[in-house]
């Protein structure tokens, strides 16, 4: 997997935006104007979102992901060397979690998604 596999992935997501708000090279994708998947510029990979700090360690403890730098313990850094359908899965679950957040309102903007398809 690279940086471009994971960028096709977000953003065929509904709502999903791209931005570099942290300067070149740095690939952030955004619901609803929160984040749900983010590439630094030297990172060997994508943090995401997952739902509770307890999944966060359970899967950094199995290897599957490390500690996402400069976020919130419930985040993980998923390499790109994972199989695509991990990474798929993970950034579906985390836009699905971050889309969950947003308004009823700004929800129903949102063309339908079904995480599980």
């Amino acid at each position: 997997m690279t940086r471009d596999t994971v960028n096709k992935i977000c953003e065929g997501l509904p709502g999903a935006e791209w931005s570099e708000p942290f300067g070149p090279g740095h690939d952030i994708w955004k619901v609803g104007g929160k984040i749900f998947a983010a590439i630094g510029a030297e990172t060997p990979g994508v943090s995401v979102k997952t739902p509770d700090v307890e999944t966060a360690s359970m899967l950094i403890e199995a290897g599957v992901g490390a500690k996402a730098p400069y976020f919130h313990r419930s985040w993980v850094l998923l390499p790109f060397d994972a199989g695509k359908d991990e990474l798929t899965h993970r950034i579906h679950r985390s836009y699905a979690l971050i889309r969950a957040s947003l308004t009823k309102k700004a929800q129903a903007a949102l063309a339908p998604f079904d995480v599980d398809s």
